[in-house]
């Protein structure tokens, strides 16, 4: 096991390309297998959970081949067999192969899924969706059961906004007899991608990247060639480290729409920003950055997948500020760990409250999650001294080559072995 250490007060400086989403990734990798003949995905990002999903896809019978950043999915052979229970819990995304396997042998066998602990995140709406397409869903021994005699279209009304639910539904209703309609669907940029992959199959779908999504079964889908959408959340994380330590950064391959809601909020607390069509500049981050108040929301509000890095960049402004979280309430486990640092903050219900301004200095913290993680790499670049990231497992699931990049800005960190005390004292805490 490794720990990624980060010596802070390095500014950084040049450019950082971005690569393809992982929250698109780990969407069009099931929805290949609905396809009767071999798909080829490129701008894939080198992340662990594509590296899951391609072997539970192997797993399965599917044969995967990489070429660089494509991967060509032949999922011909493909058996509807249960999915393992390990490879499932190491993530979250895993339901969607629920909703392929469902689509295409009208039956699936799968584990819970896992991924980053964030709270009650129940697949109740996915379950719904699933029930109205036709199909009998059991939970046995941990393991959720999907049967169909057939899939039939419906109309589908989410109780909540559900990207996960969304793409699920679909995944299952474009082999589904007759026609879908998904209501109060979400809009991320994420679900425009799976649509186009499967529109690109031959699936009939119109309305993605709005609240009702109209989608026409078809018997058949073939292969195709796709290309993944830039990570908005990646380039988020570097545009907000680029403000906190910045003096003149360039966050390229990206789509400048997809980051509205953030680019506002860091205009509004004085952060030099500036987008053509395809990259976002970062001037030199001033030191009197004003306090905000930011509130996430679903597409195309504040994504709450930033909500952990901008934290990071509200402990440096001078003021208070109040972040609160309306889609995750347990997604303040990186506020402990930043008050280690120093930083001024108080969690009262969904809400924090920062007083920014404090000098943060470098100390030893613990990713509990993903996007924790990369709030913790963020508060170690403007610390004094050396802070020491353990879990860096959660940052390697969705951060291509993360150290690499932030040494191309001109970042110090590297990666240390765990001693086996330490290891044993990351288990029992």
């Amino acid at each position: 096991m490794d720990k990624l250490m980060v010596e802070g007060g390095h500014p950084l400086h040049g450019e950082v390309q971005i690569g393809g989403a992982k929250n698109s990734a780990v969407a069009l990798i099931p929805a290949a297998l609905l396809a009767d003949s071999p798909v080829t995905i490129d701008n894939l990002p080198n992340i662990s959970d594509v590296e899951v999903l391609a072997e539970l896809v192997e797993h399965i019978g599917g044969r995967v081949n990489h070429n660089g950043d494509a991967m060509t999915i032949d999922p011909r052979q493909v058996m509807p067999m249960p999915l393992p229970n390990g490879r499932v819990k190491q993530m979250r995304a895993s339901y969607y192969m629920m909703g392929a396997m469902l689509g295409r042998f009208k039956k699936a066998s799968i584990g819970l899924p896992g991924g980053c602990n964030l709270g009650p995140r129940p697949i109740d709406q996915h379950i719904k969706g699933f029930e109205a397409l036709g199909a009998v869903v059991t939970n046995e021994q941990g393991s959720i059961y999907l049967r169909a005699n057939e899939l039939v279209g419906a109309k589908i009304y989410l109780d909540v906004v559900s990207v996960g639910a969304t793409i699920n539904i679909m995944l299952a209703a474009v082999k589904a007899k007759g026609k879908t309609i998904i209501e109060n669907a979400a809009k991320e940029p994420e679900i425009i991608d799976v649509a186009t992959l499967l529109s690109s199959m031959g699936a009939d779908i119109k309305g993605a990247g709005t609240d009702v999504i109209r989608i026409e079964g078809k018997e058949k889908l073939k292969g195709c060639a796709h290309s993944i959408i830039p990570d908005r959340i990646e380039a988020g994380t570097y545009i907000i480290a680029a403000a906190c330590m910045g003096s003149d950064v360039a966050v390229q391959n990206v789509i400048p729409d997809h980051l509205e809601s953030l680019i506002a909020k860091l205009d509004e607390m004085g952060v030099d920003v500036d987008s053509d069509d395809d990259a976002v500049y970062v001037k030199g981050s001033n030191n009197r950055l004003k306090g905000v108040d930011i509130k996430t929301l679903v597409h195309p509000g504040f994504p709450t997948d930033l909500q952990q890095p901008v934290t990071s960049l509200l402990a440096k402004a001078q003021g208070t500020s109040i972040i609160t979280d309306t889609i995750y309430n347990a997604r303040f486990k990186h506020i402990d760990e930043l008050r280690r640092m120093g930083a001024d903050i108080k969690v009262e219900g969904r809400s924090a409250m920062v007083n920014g301004g404090k000098r943060l200095e470098g100390a030893r913290v613990k990713a509990s999650d993903l996007r924790a993680g990369a709030a913790l790499v963020i508060a170690g670049l403007m610390a004094d001294g050396v802070t020491e990231i353990t879990g860096v497992h959660h940052i390697d699931r969705g951060y291509e080559s993360l150290e690499e990049k932030l040494k191309g800005l001109g970042a110090k960190l590297w990666r240390e072995k765990m001693t086996e005390e330490e290891q044993e004292q990351l288990k029992s805490s």
